[in-house]
């Protein structure tokens, strides 16, 4: 078991927890805030003699692509696992949105896989590819591959892969209600 990522001394026998964390969505976010400091200094600071269209546009669209991209890496820096005795529960950056929980009876495997790469999920973040499932990625490196009995896939990055897998193994071999045997 790991300790509770919340800086609690004693972690509670039944929680595993784990996290990813990607520090380079840090110079992605300062990118957002640079585009939104552009937009709002043309609207305050502007001498443009060509229309107010052009400059409306201006200011509306580096706001615009500065919030897309500071709360986009925002919702990405880090990944949060929680796995319970019913459940593992997926929570991204720091509101903890996207989310995502799993009842472990949906939870018929899971697997180590140790090269999980943002370029073969399409980038960063909450992820569907119809030939490789679902995922969770914030950062290169180890991962945890959940099969789920509807024959889908769930891949989530997170530090202490195997860790993770040991503990829903052993959750699963407990015989989680609901799961078939």
């Amino acid at each position: 078991m790991r300790d509770h990522p919340h800086g609690e001394d004693t972690p509670h026998p039944d929680v595993w927890t784990g996290r990813a964390t990607n520090r380079f969505q840090w110079a992605l976010a300062l990118v957002g805030a640079a585009c939104m400091a552009l937009g709002i200094e043309l609207a305050v600071d502007s001498a443009w003699t060509s229309g107010t269209a052009p400059l409306v546009m201006s200011v509306v669209g580096c706001i615009a692509a500065g919030l897309l991209v500071l709360f986009g890496t925002l919702a990405f820096v880090h990944v949060d696992l929680k796995l319970d005795k019913e459940s593992l529960e997926v929570r991204c950056g720091h509101i903890g949105v996207p989310r995502r929980r799993i009842p472990l009876s949906h939870v018929s495997g899971a697997e180590v896989e140790p090269h999980v790469t943002p370029r073969h999920w399409g980038g960063w973040g909450y992820r569907w590819r119809p030939d490789k499932g679902t995922a969770v990625v914030v950062r290169r490196g180890e991962g945890v591959v959940l099969s789920l009995w509807d024959g889908h896939t769930f891949t989530i990055t997170v530090d202490d892969a195997e860790g993770a897998v040991r503990a829903i193994k052993a959750r699963l071999r407990t015989g989680t209600p609901g799961a078939p045997l």
